[in-house]
């Protein structure tokens, strides 16, 4: 075999920024769960394969501002509940697996509300393998065939890797079978209860364009952030038999099987910027099995943890890392470069976020309403973080990322900055009950769709020729046919191509001397070995000649394939350009679509809003007519009324100056009366006097009915008393009614003992009218006392009936008066007694007996 000198190893060239205009937004997807049970209410239905609507549920109001019951959402890809585990696999992680295999880290995380299937997105079931399963079984499909050997790549414990030599990796192996406790890779596939045939043969899938020139190692760490504390899952703590440990309850321990509590670690950051959790346990794996293994075994971990603490699984981030490290072969093809420089490191970060629920739904108290808001803190921070990144984009502001506000924004910070690829795939569940929280995730979802991640760069290959290890492998194999062709080295013979081209050589002739006269010999054993030297320069030259022609030809094919390389990868910059401006047209396809829609979905809510203002304009219309028709009665009502009240007003004139005219007249005929009555006074004490005792002459009044003027009849009919439209009057009460009453007794009012009294037997007795009691009923009536003239009590009963008013209060319409009345009869013959006196005090005509009676009366009036 013709061996090349090893050189110096290729410089490494430095890594090239990503251009700020190579973005790409985050992909977020959309997975829909089934109903727990078939009667359940379902509030969200699958429009399309990138379309979800949400429908409130029956009971909850729409909001008045504008937003409908129905509210649809857009992502890259909608999978309704009838979409199998590889479906979900083939479109969300398959690329990142490819990328990982290529030098590129990904990040995939499941959100969504408790129950709404992230774990079984993520993990899967038995026959229903998750995500992380399919990821792990790809890579190690991928890259079986070229993995390093155990220990050849070792963590730095900063983030990094080395590449150790061989020795040191075979003693770093016999250290690890040394040690029983660390299990072993199983060479067998191993089945396990929880894991059992979770991907199926026909599932199994590999990634395309893996360099062959590359050894690879997986390395798989598992952590957990709780209460913003991070915890190690693949930690083993080691028991030291003089310190004693101690366990939560505060006693020491007895065993090595007792929990220990968990110790958190810190984030820190290497030398790229990029962020690391500082001493997190790194598993090498070498199979899937063996990776189950040690995933399952942190998930035991856990779960203990969450047992002994007391603590709920679904209020915690579970993060699962697997690091790719990858190293070129040196140019012999068979060792790994022995070169730091040139591993290239690549992660994938697979993130079950805890679930997002309101506290007050989770009905938690003390503790845990304390770690429900921890968890709801730095989910809210995720959320501020991708608003202000949106707005940095949109608005081109710099405003700083509150990415140290939470552990988990912290972690993968350098994701959002550029470092790989970004996935999130949102899980929902239809029912009803979950509704809030939903749309509260479909906002932030719709919201991340808009943040833009820079688009992550190739990594630099190393400048080694290709083909190294299928070289390599086709001498090996050439080697040990030839040696089996001759059934293995002869005694003391090297195995090696030399000793058979020596085989090729003419044979010596016989070496011995027969005496020292022989001059044959000697002279044929010379020109034997200068014919041998003569061939093996022939050969020397031979093979110069054809090491040259074959170094010419291995450097052309070089320069060819280098050629090719460079076009190749002209070409592939040209493709990307072209890509890049298919996706930048992609993007704004669907920008201009999500317009659309959006402009779609506004005009239909100002067509809902103007049909809402139409009705109303229709309906005020309406009501505006009717309240001028109502208003054009009332005036006609106004102004039959006023024609009515003015003949009411002429008529009582009229009535009024006749009767002012009748009194005028009944008083100027009592004047006359008392001016004859006087002149016959005078006439009878001047008889009197002159003439003596005379004979007494009764004498002649006037009759009033002579006397009395006739009033003029007025040519129109009498008036016909009018009044305000009440109900008519009657002659019995109303109080022995059936209806409802009001009876409105004021304080003040005196108790008078009399038999008949007001007796209202189904009444509210109030002593204020209150709008409460009215509302109770449907009569009203006031009981009023005053003094009359002759100074007796005057009880007066006003009746009224209650109506509602316009503005939903209560008003009463007085229709009637009843009056008690009490007399003392003593008072009423004194005033029958007073009454046959005459006008002026003077006894009547018919008391005057005597001329001496008369005369003394006369006197006195005189």
């Amino acid at each position: 075999m013709i061996r090349q000198a090893k050189g110096k190893t290729p410089r490494r060239l430095p890594p090239k920024k990503a251009s700020n205009s190579q973005k790409d937004p985050v992909g977020v997807y959309c997975r829909v769960r089934p109903l727990g049970a078939e009667d359940e209410e379902c509030c969200i239905e699958v429009i399309s394969n990138t379309t979800i609507q949400l429908h409130a549920p029956d009971g909850l109001k729409a909001n008045r501002n504008g937003e409908f019951k129905e509210t649809q959402y857009s992502f890259k890809k909608v999978f309704g509940i009838k979409t199998t585990q590889g479906e979900l696999f083939e479109d969300v992680a398959k690329p990142l697996v490819e990328d990982i295999i290529h030098c590129k880290n990904g990040l995939l995380f499941t959100y969504g509300v408790t129950g709404s299937g992230k774990t079984h997105t993520m993990t899967g079931s038995p026959g229903q393998g998750g995500l992380l399963p399919r990821s792990l079984d790809m890579i190690f499909n991928s890259i079986g065939p070229y993995q390093a050997k155990r220990y050849v790549f070792k963590p730095d414990d900063k983030n990094g890797m080395e590449v150790q030599n061989q020795v040191d990796a075979l003693l770093d192996r016999q250290k690890r079978d040394s040690q029983t406790t660390v299990p072993k890779t199983p060479t067998t596939r191993r089945i396990d209860p929880e894991f059992a045939d979770m991907i199926s043969p026909e599932e199994a899938c590999k990634a395309d364009g893996v360099d062959e020139d590359s050894s690879y190692s997986v390395f798989v760490s598992y952590i957990e952030i709780y209460n913003n504390y991070i915890y190690d899952l693949l930690e083993e703590t080691p028991i030291d038999p003089i310190k004693p440990k101690w366990n939560v309850a505060g006693t020491p321990l007895r065993n090595n099987t007792e929990f220990i509590p968990p110790q958190s670690k810190i984030l820190r950051e290497d030398q790229n910027h990029n962020m690391y959790v500082a001493g997190c346990t790194e598993v090498e794996v070498k199979s899937t099995e063996e990776a189950f293994e040690v995933f399952w075994r942190g998930q035991k971990k856990r779960r203990i943890a969450n047992t002994q603490l007391n603590r709920e699984s679904s209020r915690s981030h579970s993060v699962f890392i697997i690091k790719l490290a990858q190293a070129p072969l040196d140019a012999d093809g068979d060792n790994v470069l022995q070169d730091k420089n040139q591993v290239n490191v690549s992660q994938l970060c697979l993130v079950d976020l805890a679930g997002s629920e309101r506290t007050s739904r989770t009905r938690a108290e003390g503790s845990r309403l304390r770690e429900a808001g921890n968890i709801n803190q730095s989910l809210m921070t995720l959320r501020t973080c991708i608003e202000v990144l949106r707005e940095n984009q949109m608005c081109g502001t710099n405003k700083m990322v509150p990415y140290r506000d939470s552990k988990v924004t912290h972690l993968f910070k350098n994701y959002f900055d550029g470092e790989g690829k970004v996935r999130m795939v949102v899980c929902v569940n239809p029912k009803a009950d979950d509704y809030e929280e939903t749309l509260l995730v479909m906002r932030f979802a719709e919201m991340t769709q808009e943040v833009e991640v820079a688009r992550p760069v190739d990594r630099p290959i190393c400048g080694f020729a290709a083909g190294r290890r299928q070289r390599n492998q086709a001498f090996k194999e050439e080697l040990t046919r030839r040696l089996e062709e001759r059934g293995g080295p002869l005694d003391g013979e090297s195995p090696t191509v030399l000793n058979q081209l020596l085989q090729s050589f003419p044979p010596l002739p016989p070496c011995e001397i027969s005496g020292p006269n022989d001059d044959v010999t000697l002279p044929r054993l010379i020109e034997a070995l200068e014919k041998r030297h003569k061939i093996r320069q022939m050969m020397i030259e031979e093979y110069n000649k054809t090491a040259n022609m074959l170094k010419s030809v291995l450097q052309e094919q070089d320069s060819n394939l280098l050629s090719k390389e460079n076009f190749i990868q002209e070409q592939r910059g040209k493709l990307g350009e072209k890509d890049k401006m298919l996706q930048n047209q992609k993007n704004e396809i669907d920008r201009l679509e999500k317009k659309s829609k959006m402009l779609e979905y506004k005009i239909d809510i100002l067509q809902k809003t103007t049909n809402i203002y139409e009705e109303d304009k229709r309906s005020l219309q309406h009501e505006l007519e009717s309240r001028e028709q109502r208003l054009q009665r009332e005036m006609s009502e106004k102004r039959r009324m006023e024609a009515r009240m003015q003949g009411i007003v002429t008529d009582s004139k009229l009535k009024w100056e006749k009767e002012c005219e009748r009194r005028v007249n009944a008083k100027q005929l009592e004047m006359q009366n008392k001016l004859w009555v006087k002149d016959e006074k005078l006439k009878q004490l001047k008889a009197i006097v002159t003439e003596g005792k005379t004979e007494n002459r009764q004498p002649q009044r006037p009759s009033r009915e002579k006397d009395k003027v006739p009033a003029k009849r007025s040519a129109s009919p009498s008036p016909v008393p009018t009044g305000p439209p009440v109900r008519p009057l009657h002659r019995r009460s109303h109080s022995a009614g059936g209806e409802r009453w009001v009876d409105h007794k004021p304080n003040t009012n005196v108790d008078l003992d009399t038999v008949l009294q007001p007796n209202l037997p189904n009444a509210i007795k109030v002593n204020a009218p209150s709008e409460k009691a009215l509302s109770k009923c449907d009569k009203y009536v006031l009981t009023h006392q005053e003094v009359a003239s002759d100074g007796e009590i005057q009880t007066k009963l006003i009746k009224g009936e209650v109506f509602k008013t316009r503005g939903g209060g209560q008003a009463v319409q007085f229709t009637d008066i009843e009056t008690l009345k009490q007399e003392n009869p003593v008072a009423a013959s004194r005033k029958r007694r007073s009454s046959e006196t005459g006008p002026d005090g003077e006894p009547k005509e018919g008391d005057w007996t005597d001329v001496e009676t008369r005369t003394q009366k006369a006197l006195r009036l005189l």
